[in-house]
């Protein structure tokens, strides 16, 4: 995991230049995924406290703060995979364009169709390179011809911007490619399925710089067609590429709270909470 060690506030600012968010002005945002009052509980324990949080549409969201923070719990409730968890449960709401995913009637599967998870490590099925992307796809349209998959496939490689490196080589393992295909590979995987929200928790963590720098272009590119919110520890990727930015603390009690959410520029040059300041400058964190 890469953190940022004493950088003055004037420094990140410039990173946060070369960003998307450039202080962009935007009359309408529409809102795709709104935390409220959101507490979540493993049992006894409080997860996550009077969360508010929102992901606007083809914007890039990053979340970030200190290891233990609850980072990588709340983004695991927008599609919720922390229902697999044992004894877990939310208190407060959260939708997806308006509609509570937690509601008593909504399918979780129907919802983590719609809001796909990329994970810290590349996780490709120990399948071919072609079957690691049909897979989702027969799984919701199982007769589906053979000639409109092998189309889907080709098309989430290329918006995965992988095609080129596996078109060749379709019948061979996924777990053959490198790290940085391997995230790719997963990435194509996840769109195959046309979601509307993808999710990643700390993508680049375990890639080289040239593999991290192709999936920040990648997740760029792609949010002309997704909502993408990311999980990085890592403040200058967070400047280079979101357009929004959910700095989370864990309280005394150890359950994790979002202190400040704004466009990223703001957050990394005109922080309003001084832990903020503190934690982008790498003065602890």
């Amino acid at each position: 995991m890469t953190q940022i060690r004493s950088l003055s506030i004037q420094s990140v600012k410039a990173v946060a230049k070369d960003g998307i968010a450039g202080g962009e002005t935007q009359a309408i945002l529409e809102t795709k995924i709104h935390a409220e009052n959101l507490c979540m509980y493993y049992g006894s324990f409080r997860a996550l406290v009077d969360v508010n949080f929102r992901a606007y549409a083809n914007k890039i969201t990053a979340i970030i703060g200190p290891s233990g923070c609850g980072k990588s719990t709340l983004l695991r409730t927008f599609n919720r995979m922390n229902d697999t968890v044992a004894d877990t449960r939310i208190e407060g709401q959260v939708t997806l364009d308006g509609e509570d995913i937690y509601a008593p009637d909504v399918d979780p599967v129907a919802v983590r169709r719609r809001v796909g998870m990329v994970f810290q490590k590349p996780n490709p099925f120990p399948k071919s390179i072609y079957d690691n992307i049909a897979f989702g796809i027969k799984l919701y349209n199982p007769r589906m011809p053979k000639s409109e998959l092998d189309a889907r496939v080709e098309a989430a490689l290329r918006g995965a911007a992988v095609w080129d490196d596996v078109k060749d080589k379709l019948k061979q393992p996924g777990t053959a490619l490198s790290g940085g295909q391997q995230q790719r590979l997963c990435i194509a995987r996840a769109i195959a399925v046309e979601p509307e929200v993808i999710l990643m928790d700390e993508p680049c963590s375990s890639l080289d710089p040239i593999s991290t720098l192709k999936i920040e272009e990648l997740m760029v590119e792609l949010k002309r067609d997704y909502t993408i919110i990311i999980v990085t520890h890592n403040m200058q990727q967070a400047a280079r590429v979101s357009d929004y930015t959910a700095m989370m603390m864990m309280r005394e009690d150890r359950a994790g709270e979002v202190i400040e959410f704004d466009e990223t520029e703001t957050i990394f040059t005109k922080p309003k909470d001084k832990r903020t300041e503190d934690y982008v400058t790498g003065r602890f964190g």
